[in-house]
């Protein structure tokens, strides 16, 4: 069967799925350098922008053009709608698009994608991929066993293709499927030949960050045969409606000037929530602070895998106000390399892994010195305790072992143990100063 090309797609906003309401039309630029975006005369009147970098006018917004040879975007949020590069892969696995452009990718991503948008082939009506109903519980192993499939390059029945179809945009590249369980959809995750226990071991940093004081999704560990699965309740639907939600690269290119690639890190991300964020307990620091336990949690428990994708804003009352608030914590292990830097910017020396380097732009998380180094002290608290955790958790000693060769190294034992908060007492920040993390 021949394959329909997309040059032209429609958007809609499902909050309730329901009652969809289109957005405006989506078309492929012809130097196929990405998706463009054109607001519907009903949607500027009554609806909201989607990202600070797409106002309310009337005019074709345009994807950036200081791309990579070989990279494709679309335009602001309608980015974060496309699939991740697992679901890139089932999707030329199952679908077989006869063109491999970003609008085939949005649109075979279905109906189920991260957050509030779906993509259609109509303007008038929506018309997502066709999908069925959510795999139940227990379809669990063999929705892993379709996954396993995939990855072997191995064909797969029709049946098994349904089963596998939807939840193609939700993060990452790891083998993954959307499930219903006790009514609601959780994301599955499923061992991918890794050395260590990964699901089990994500399970247990994700309860251990929640010690810390960060507000993470709710997992759970499922027993398939011979091997675990962790399930990640999806923090995007709430009673029925989905959430529009935008990932923390998009916000963060949304939020600086056209043209111009910034740099994307956690200082970038909390400036943008101190400046939008939903206010609680009288202010609009609250997730900020939160962020900055995020960042030097991953850095203490050797999570460097904290790209733009891996922290996410969920747009609060967007037809009203659009704050946003900080999405909870997902994607949250050790990366077990001990390669010293995260994907996310920390500080003022890049993205170094240290302690030192979180301290050096507190003040971006809305933090004085002493603030921020309290802070520092109650994480490095519950990181110390990480091998009892994991082994109450049903982490192996052996995974503990392998995991401690980094986690404890020299590199990261050195700043928990090191780390002076008395120093930054009534310190003022600035960059030149006596480390507190030296011996």
């Amino acid at each position: 069967m021949t394959r329909k090309q997309f040059n032209d797609l429609y958007l809609w906003y499902l909050e309730d799925p329901a009652a969809p309401r289109y957005v405006g039309a989506l078309k492929l630029i012809a130097s196929g350098k990405g998706v463009s975006l054109r607001y519907d005369q009903q949607w500027l009147a009554s609806g909201f922008a989607l990202s600070e970098d797409l106002p309310l006018r009337d005019m074709e917004y345009m994807p950036p053009t200081r791309l990579q040879a070989d990279t494709q975007r679309a335009v602001g949020a309608v980015d974060d709608a496309r699939p991740d590069r697992w679901g890139e892969k089932v999707i030329r696995f199952v679908d077989k698009p006869s063109r491999l452009s970003l609008m085939e990718y949005l649109f075979y991503a279905g109906d189920d994608r991260f957050g509030a948008l779906g993509v259609s082939t109509s303007s008038e009506t929506y018309h997502p991929s066709a999908g069925g109903p959510l795999p139940r519980y227990a379809d669990a192993q063999q929705l892993s066993e379709v996954a396993a499939k995939i990855i072997a390059s191995e064909p797969i029945s029709d049946l098994e293709a349904k089963i596998i179809f939807r939840g193609g945009s939700l993060g990452g590249v790891k083998p993954k499927a959307l499930i219903e369980i006790d009514g609601a959809p959780w994301v599955i995750k499923f061992f991918n030949g890794e050395p260590v226990d990964v699901p089990l071991i994500e399970h247990a940093t994700m309860t251990l960050a929640k010690c810390a004081g960060i507000t993470v999704a709710q997992t759970q560990v499922i027993h398939l045969n011979g091997v675990n699965a962790i399930a990640i309740r999806r923090f995007d639907r709430a009673h029925g409606k989905r959430i529009h939600s935008i990932s923390a690269g998009t916000a963060i290119r949304a939020a600086t000037a056209s043209g111009v690639e910034p740099e994307l890190g956690y200082p970038a991300l909390a400036r943008i929530l101190r400046r939008i964020g939903v206010a609680q307990d009288g202010t609009n620091q609250q997730d900020a602070r939160e962020l900055f336990r995020r960042m030097v949690f991953n850095i203490l428990i050797d999570n460097t895998d904290d790209h733009e994708k891996n922290h996410a804003l969920l747009v609060v009352n967007p037809l009203r106000n659009g704050s946003v608030k900080l999405a909870p914590a997902y994607d949250v292990l050790p990366t077990n390399s001990g390669q010293g830097y995260q994907e996310f910017i920390c500080g003022d020396d890049g993205h170094d892994a240290t302690l030192e380097n979180a301290m050096s732009q507190c003040s971006a998380f809305g933090l004085l010195p002493a603030e921020a180094a309290h802070e520092v002290v109650n994480v490095i608290k519950v990181v110390n305790a990480w091998k009892e955790h994991f082994a109450k958790t049903g982490v192996t000693q052996s995974d503990i072992q392998n995991l401690a060769e980094r986690i404890d190294s020299e590199g990261l034992l050195v700043q928990r143990t090191h780390f002076d908060p008395a120093q930054f007492n009534d310190a003022p920040s600035r960059k030149k100063r006596t480390s507190p993390f030296s011996r």
